[in-house]
C-alpha cells in the first residue's frame, strides 16, 4: 500500500478501503448468517439452536485467523512505514508459516474430538446428530477458513482491499446458492449448508489465491530469519484481536448454559439468532478497524503524527454511525429478524422481541468499543487493546451472565453484553485519552527535533 502523505489522502484512502473493507466482512459473516437462516428455516428452532452450539468452534477458527493475519500485517504496515520491506516480508512469512501450523493442529484436534466438544457447548442428545451432520463437510476443508482470514488481512495491507472482497464475495454468493439448492431442492438439510460453506470457502481461498501472481502483488516469502522472535511479536500484536473472536464463542458456552437453566429450549433458539446477528454486526465493525488500521499504522511506523490521528477519528465516528444504525434496526424490527433467521413457534414469537430488545442494546456501543483494540494494536500498544478485549469479551461479561440473573432475575441475562459494552466504554476512554495525549507529545518533539535539524 502507498502510504498517504497527507490529511486530504488519508480521507482519501480510508474511504476507498471502507467500502471495501466492510463489504468483504458483511459478506464474510454471510458463512454463519445464511446458514443459519436456511438452517432455521428447514429444521426450525431446533436447527437455529444447533448453530448457537457450534458457533464456539467457528469463533476459534476464525480468531485464529485474525491472530497471526492482523498482528502480523500491522507489524508489516509499521515496517514498510519505516521503509524496511525485507522486515515486512519475513513478519508475512512467520505469519504464514506459525499460523497454518497452528490451524493444522487445531483441525486436528475438533476433527478427533469433535463430539465431546459439541456436547460440551451445549448440544444434547436431540441436537448432537444434527450438529455432526454439519459439522461433516466443515471438518474437511477447516484450515482453509483460518488460511483465508490471515491471507485477506495481509492483502488489504498490500494495497487490494478490493481483491480480498471479491474473493470473499464469490464464497459468499457460492454459499448462499448452495445453501438453497442443497438445503431443500436437494432436501439435505442441515447437511446441506455444511458442505456448501466448505465449498465456499474453498472458492474463496482460490480466488485470494490469485493476488499472489498479479501485478499489484508485493507480498514475498523470503527466508523465516529470527522465527520464534517475530512470532511472540506477532502473537503479542495480535492476540487482542484473537480474543475478541474467540470471546463470543466462550461467551456462546455461558450464555447457552444460563439459558437453559433459566429459560429453556426456545429461548436458546432465540440467542441462535442474537448469536449470529451479532456476528455480523462484529464483521462490519471489524471493516471499520481493518479500514482504518493500515493507515494508522503505516503512519504510525512512518511518525506522521497527524495522519494517525486523522484516520483514527475517521474510524471512531464510522463506528458510532453504524452502532447507531444497527441499535433502530433492531429496536423496530425484532420480530422480522427472527422470522428471518427461522421458522418461528408461536412461544418463540412470544418471547423473541422482548429478548432482541433488550440484547440488542449492547449494539449501539459494540462498533466502537472493537475499533478501539485496532486502533491500540496499529499505535503499537498491545497491551492495551488486549486489557480492552479481556475485559470485554471475558472477565466482566463473564463474570455478569453469572451475577445479574442470580441477583436480579433470568431477564437480566439479556442485559449482561449492555452492562458490559458501557463499562468498556469507560476504559476505552480512558485508554484513548492517555494514548492521545502521547501523540502529540511525540508531534511536538518530532517538530521540535525537524528545527533543529534545520537550524544546523
Amino acid at each position: 500500500m502507498q502510504m498517504p502523505t497527507s490529511v486530504k489522502d488519508v480521507k482519501k484512502t480510508y474511504f476507498k478501503y471502507l467500502g471495501a473493507c466492510i463489504g468483504s466482512a458483511m459478506i464474510a459473516s454471510v458463512y454463519a448468517f445464511v446458514d443459519c437462516i436456511m438452517v432455521g428455516q428447514y429444521e426450525g428452532p431446533d436447527g437455529t439452536a444447533v448453530l448457537a452450539v457450534i458457533m464456539p468452534i467457528w469463533t476459534l477458527i476464525y480468531a485464529i485467523g485474525w491472530l497471526f493475519g492482523i498482528g502480523g500485517a500491522v507489524l508489516m504496515s509499521h515496517a514498510r512505514g519505516n521503509g524496511d520491506k525485507h522486515r515486512g516480508d519475513v513478519i508475512f512469512t512467520v505469519s504464514n508459516i506459525a499460523g497454518i501450523s497452528v490451524a493444522l493442529l487445531t483441525w486436528l484436534i475438533l476433527a478427533v474430538w469433535s463430539e465431546d466438544f459439541l456436547v460440551m457447548f451445549g448440544a444434547d442428545e436431540k441436537l448432537l446428530p444434527l450438529a455432526m451432520k454439519y459439522m461433516k463437510w466443515i471438518n474437511i476443508v477447516m484450515p482453509l477458513f483460518t488460511v483465508g482470514q490471515i491471507w485477506s488481512c495481509f492483502i488489504r495491507n498490500d494495497g487490494s482491499p478490493q481483491k480480498a472482497m471479491i474473493a470473499v464475495l464469490c464464497g459468499g454468493v457460492f454459499n448462499m446458492i448452495g445453501d438453497y439448492v442443497l438445503v431443500f431442492v436437494v432436501d439435505m438439510g442441515i447437511e446441506g449448508a455444511g458442505l456448501a460453506t466448505a465449498l465456499g470457502q474453498v472458492l474463496a481461498v482460490l480466488v485470494m489465491s490469485t493476488h499472489f501472481f498479479s501485478r499489484k502483488n508485493n507480498l514475498r516469502l523470503v527466508r523465516p530469519v529470527k522465527f520464534l522472535y517475530f512470532t511472540r511479536r506477532i502473537l503479542t500484536t495480535g492476540f487482542a484481536t484473537f480474543v475478541t473472536d474467540v470471546a463470543i464463542g466462550i461467551l456462546a458456552i455461558l450464555f447457552n448454559n444460563q439459558i437453559m437453566r433459566y429459560a429453556g429450549s426456545d429461548a436458546l433458539a432465540v440467542y441462535g439468532v442474537i448469536i449470529n446477528f451479532t456476528a455480523f454486526v462484529q464483521s462490519v465493525a471489524y471493516g471499520v478497524g481493518q479500514s482504518a488500521q493500515p493507515l494508522m499504522a503505516s503512519n504510525y511506523g512512518a511518525k506522521n503524527i497527524d495522519e494517525v490521528r486523522y484516520a483514527s477519528r475517521l474510524g471512531w465516528i464510522s463506528a458510532a454511525v453504524i452502532g447507531l444504525f444497527v441499535l433502530v434496526l433492531v429496536q423496530s424490527v425484532p420480530l422480522y429478524i427472527t422470522r428471518l433467521f427461522m421458522s418461528t413457534t408461536p412461544k418463540v414469537e412470544v418471547i423473541a422481541p422482548s429478548i432482541i430488545r433488550l440484547y440488542g442494546l449492547s449494539y449501539l456501543l459494540l462498533p466502537v468499543n472493537v475499533f478501539a483494540t485496532y486502533y491500540c494494536q496499529s499505535i503499537l500498544k498491545p497491551r492495551a487493546s488486549l486489557t480492552i478485549s479481556l475485559f470485554r469479551g471475558l472477565i466482566f461479561s463473564g463474570a455478569m451472565i453469572y451475577i445479574l440473573p442470580a441477583l436480579f432475575g433470568s431477564t437480566m441475562l439479556w442485559w449482561t453484553m449492555t452492562v458490559t459494552e458501557c463499562a468498556t466504554l469507560l476504559l476505552v476512554i480512558f485508554f484513548v485519552r492517555k494514548y492521545d495525549r502521547q501523540l502529540l507529545l511525540m508531534k511536538t518533539d518530532i517538530n521540535h527535533n525537524e528545527i533543529q535539524n534545520k537550524g544546523k
